[in-house]
């Protein structure tokens, strides 16, 4: 291995001409089999566990960036930032890159999570006999195989011992065996609790904000996050900083209620999208029924109509695709990004009615995709005909498998009764603007579908737009209406309840204008 890598360097030096694929293999040859291993623990949220438990190099691996479009010649960053954390700083440079401009471009563009990058770090610091302590204080708990220090700790958040926001287990043993590493475990709280709340601005997009004024002051931004802290836990906090950067400020709304700032909140009258292109614009939705293992979702056709119904009154060519696969889902997407009836259309519409888990969403074959790499698709840069065009994106799903439904409602999600504290839907919104993510609730919590007459956020949704677009509202204001229908609803026992939360980066009012016929029930 480390003979082929001198001699490909050495063709790499001679050879100004050398192409991307045979730089990924001259990075390949570089890396040892623990590179391996960590590229393949760091890439968990982003490639398929089965694509992962077959790759056997560096270069599979790649091959599975390429093919998910998470690596190019003309965006490696990805890739950069994987190496960054492998520590391999002096591979960077066939990827015309240096350790200095990938750290300055993590603020932004970070792909691998503060708490992926976090246990990939602990690994680091967990010795052999370390392991060994460790293995022993949870020996009822852990198999009876052998385990590298990141093989155990992926043990532990496969098995739901830990994650982003559960850190005890975790504290307990490094406080046990490791106390050195609790540095870490401190630092990466003080990181996950100081992250910006507003999605960052691309080089591409930040031309746009140029000359524009902020639709809320920093102030104003204080003010409400001291007010949505006050109100949803009742205690006094400390106020976070949030930096000195000037940008359009997007608010997302947490699962509170909050009336005090909304769009209409800017002295000036904000800047509307455009609406009167040749065609409205295109609006998939993907339904799924069926699953190979996991439970049905009865109602949900229900759901698929409405959606169909409203948006084509509303002027999109609606396209629907019933129980669709990973593979199906590829070819959706791909078939999307690149339409030409983006040139001539308004807007985009792409909804998904599906179990979910954490940020992802269920193929019907039961792969978990990110809601993330679903919106990647139509950034500016990989759909040109959608750039400066408002993208809507709406995902009735929820976190986990299925708890037991009462008679006529069901949830798709799992372990509702004991779900895990909110992390921050941004993570899902690419850093590029006009993307809003309309998620049927808050993650780490269930939401609810009618067995018959389908999902609250889905029916509430179709209501509203029925009933606010004539009235000229624009799709902010019809969504604080949605959050506010939704989180009055319950079950029978009144014991569960649901609130939508909305994250975006749009830059204006998206006004839809008023069809002329009625939308009749």
């Amino acid at each position: 291995m480390t003979s082929q890598g001198q001699s490909l360097r050495f063709r790499s030096d001679d050879n100004c001409q050398v192409n991307f694929r045979e730089k990924l293999l001259i990075i390949d040859s570089n890396l040892e089999a623990q590179d391996v291993e960590g590229l393949k623990f760091l890439c968990r949220d982003w490639i398929s566990h089965k694509k992962l438990e077959k790759s056997s190099s560096a270069s599979d691996i790649f091959g599975h960036l390429l093919a998910g479009e998470l690596l190019s010649e003309e965006d490696p960053f990805f890739l950069a930032e994987l190496l960054y954390i492998l520590k391999q700083n002096s591979l960077l440079r066939y990827l015309r890159q240096s350790r200095e401009q990938v750290e300055s471009l993590l603020p932004t563009r970070r792909r691998v999570s503060l708490f992926r990058n976090l246990l990939y770090e602990l690994s680091e610091g967990i010795g052999s006999e370390n392991l060994k302590d460790m293995v022993f204080l949870m020996r009822e708990s852990i198999p009876k195989i052998q385990m590298t220090s990141l093989s155990f700790l992926a043990y532990l958040e496969k098995q739901a011992l830990i994650d982003e926001d559960n850190l005890m287990l975790l504290e307990d043993l490094c406080r046990k065996v490791v106390p050195n590493l609790m540095r870490k475990i401190e630092k990466y709280k003080r990181e996950k609790a100081s992250q910006v709340v507003t999605p960052p601005v691309d080089q591409e997009t930040e031309s746009l904000h140029k000359g524009e004024e902020e639709l809320f002051s920093r102030s104003d931004v204080n003010q409400f996050f001291g007010a949505l802290q006050q109100r949803v836990s009742g205690q006094d906090q400390p106020m976070r900083n949030y930096g000195d950067r000037e940008t359009l400020v997007s608010i997302e709304i947490l699962g509170a209620s909050v009336e005090t700032l909304t769009s209409e909140t800017s002295t000036k009258e904000a800047a509307v999208y455009r609406m009167d292109r040749k065609h409205r614009g295109h609006c998939v939705v993907v339904n799924n029924h069926s699953f190979t293992s996991l439970s049905d979702r009865p109602g949900t056709h229900r759901d698929a109509e409405c959606l169909e119904r409203v948006f084509q009154w509303l002027g999109f060519s609606v396209h629907i695709y019933n129980n669709v696969t990973k593979g199906r889902l590829d070819e959706v997407l791909k078939e999307y990004k690149s339409h030409p009836g983006h040139a001539d259309g308004d807007c985009f519409v792409f909804c998904v009615l599906t179990h979910g888990k954490f940020g992802a969403v269920y193929s019907s074959d039961e792969a978990l995709v990110p809601i993330r790499e679903i919106m990647s698709h139509f950034t500016a840069q990989q759909c040109p005909g959608l750039a400066h065009k408002p993208k809507l994106f709406f995902i009735q799903a929820c976190q986990g498998e299925e708890i037991q439904p009462s008679v006529s409602i069901e949830a798709d999600a799992i372990n509702s009764e004991h779900s895990p504290p909110t992390p921050s839907l941004l993570a899902s919104v690419p850093s590029d603007a006009d993307f809003l993510l309309g998620l049927a609730t808050v993650p780490g919590y269930v939401s609810f579908r009618h067995v018959e007459e389908g999902s609250w956020y889905i029916q509430s949704l179709y209501n509203n737009l029925k009933n606010l677009v004539p009235r000229h509202e624009d799709i902010l204001s019809i969504l604080t209406a949605v959050n506010n229908d939704v989180s009055q609803q319950a079950n029978k026992e009144g014991t569960k309840r649901q609130m939508p939360q909305p994250a975006y980066t749009l830059r204006k009012k998206l006004v839809f204008p008023v069809p002329q016929e009625k939308l009749l029930l």
